[in-house]
């Protein structure tokens, strides 16, 4: 069963560009990532799958649902980029209320989670810091458990230990058979823990794959030490020198670089296949051209 799938779903804010023709599909039971900078086009396409906003043109359902449809909200556990709450609010009232709009009683699963996240159920929200206040967003979206999560940015705001431990708990969500749909720009989360991802640039999906083969591409990471200047020889992009050592990814035949290669100076040469963060480097450096 496909709990998202867009069909050519686009969203302008006047002229300005939110996503553009979005074709994406999510599986029953994935643990996907939605990888992009900040900007381009994550949260558009979030508030947009829930109803928040209308699209401008082009389709999408949830959990079968067409958009527009308000049971979309209440069946998905919906954590926003920013959590705002009323300040003089508790917590375990924040969490009580969430629950009662829903029409569930959560308490037992709400405490589970606070005792895990470390939340202080007692404290007002203006007595919070940004990463507490964080956890209340997170056990608001959490505690009904719901078969579909839509996280943005959950760990923005966390330390890293309570990072850890929210994706140890999508982790055993997942395994209970829910979705989990999480977008990021920390590419090393999406790396450890999603299976299939995809990847947006100015509103566009470029990339859609699972996270394995979206690392296998034919760009290579390139190390010279003791250099001085770069091959010339197109297809090197994300140049980041230290001294005189410099390295980049290289896309494009290997033996014409290795020609390229002989004509510079250097004391020493990598060549390795690049991480998830290189490898989406490459698929910028791909659309730029």
């Amino acid at each position: 069963m496909q709990v998202i799938k867009t069909q050519g779903l686009t969203k302008y804010y006047g002229n300005a560009r939110g996503i553009i023709d979005v074709n994406l599909s999510v599986e029953a039971g994935d643990f996907f990532g939605f990888i992009g900078p900040n900007g381009a086009g994550k949260s558009t396409l979030i508030r947009t799958l829930l109803g928040l906003i209308s699209p401008s043109s082009g389709s999408a359902t949830v959990l079968g649902k067409e958009l527009g449809n308000t049971d979309i909200l209440k069946e998905v556990g919906y954590l926003p980029s920013e959590t705002v709450f009323y300040n003089r609010m508790k917590v375990k009232d924040i969490l009580s209320f969430a629950a009662r709009v829903r029409k569930m009683d959560c308490s037992k699963e709400a405490a589970i989670l606070c005792e895990r996240l470390e939340l202080d159920v007692n404290k007002r929200v203006n007595e919070l810091s940004l990463g507490n206040k964080k956890k209340v967003g997170i056990v608001c979206a959490l505690q009904h458990k719901p078969s579909l999560y839509i996280l943005d940015e959950p760990t923005s705001g966390l330390a890293p230990l309570m990072q850890a431990e929210l994706y140890s708990i999508l982790k055993e969500r997942n395994e209970e058979g829910a979705t989990i749909f999480l977008s990021s720009h920390v590419l090393s989360e999406i790396d450890k823990y999603c299976k299939r991802a995809a990847v947006i640039r100015d509103g566009r999906i470029v990339a859609l794959d699972n996270v394995i083969s979206l690392g296998k591409t034919e760009s290579k990471r390139i190390v010279l030490r003791g250099a001085t200047e770069l091959p010339k020889i197109d297809g090197i992009f994300n140049i980041q020198w230290d001294k005189d050592t410099v390295s980049f990814l290289y896309s494009g035949p290997i033996d014409a670089f290795i020609v390229a290669l002989s004509q510079v100076k250097f004391s020493d040469v990598n060549i390795s296949d690049p991480d998830l963060e290189e490898t989406v480097m490459h698929y910028y450096a791909r659309e730029e051209k």
